[in-house]
């Protein structure tokens, strides 16, 4: 008996590890790992646009380099740098940090896109450009049902660690909530369109 003893409580520590939640906080972790890598590659996506959107009307246009231009591919750059970071890193501030650079590369983007179709009207005629500009709005929608699906996955992750008595279990693993996307700013008024 004295030597089952401890295979006994080896056992019930295990039933009360994986009882108390672990093995789902666990999951619920991978699964934030997960969908932030999918925030990235709609990023990535974005910012792999970009130029391509600049080869266009440089292409259709026989376009020099713009302000704009510049300005659109210097956010791509920075989108890109911000946004390779390992999900169990991303701090509140750290993932201000990405939405504020999102933002300003989307942005940068429209402007991009604007100039060029008010300095050559005969871009919108052409089919790449339009194109382009399908897959930009395509990619915008990605990053949105992207960052959706984040918040899901960190709502449920948070759940887990916040909850009695997976907190306890939390507690001692190390197990700590995780940040979530908010809106930016203002976002909740709608922008007045003049013409």
């Amino acid at each position: 008996m004295k030597k089952a003893l401890p295979i006994i409580i080896i056992l019930a520590a295990i039933v009360l590890i994986g009882g108390c939640g672990y093995n789902g906080m666990n999951t619920a972790r991978l699964q934030v790992d997960n969908t932030w890598a999918q925030v990235q590659s709609a990023y990535q996506r974005r910012a792999d646009l970009i130029p391509n959107l600049v080869a266009t009307v440089k292409g259709a246009a026989d376009f020099e380099k713009s302000t704009y231009v510049q300005v659109a591919q210097a956010r791509a750059g920075q989108l890109r740098s911000l946004t390779n970071v390992p999900a169990e890193n991303l701090t509140p501030q750290r993932l201000q940090e990405i939405q504020n650079a999102s933002a300003q590369a989307g942005q940068a983007m429209r402007t991009a896109i604007n100039v060029a179709i008010e300095a050559y009207p005969q871009l919108r005629a052409t089919q790449n450009f339009t194109d382009l500009q399908t897959q930009l709005e395509g990619t915008e929608n990605r990053i949105n049902v992207s960052r959706n699906t984040f918040n899901d996955a960190v709502m449920q992750y948070n759940r887990k660690v916040t909850n009695f008595p997976g907190n306890l279990m939390a507690g001692l693993f190390g197990f700590k909530q995780r940040p979530m996307f908010q809106a930016d700013p203002g976002a909740e008024h709608a922008p007045k369109v003049q013409f």
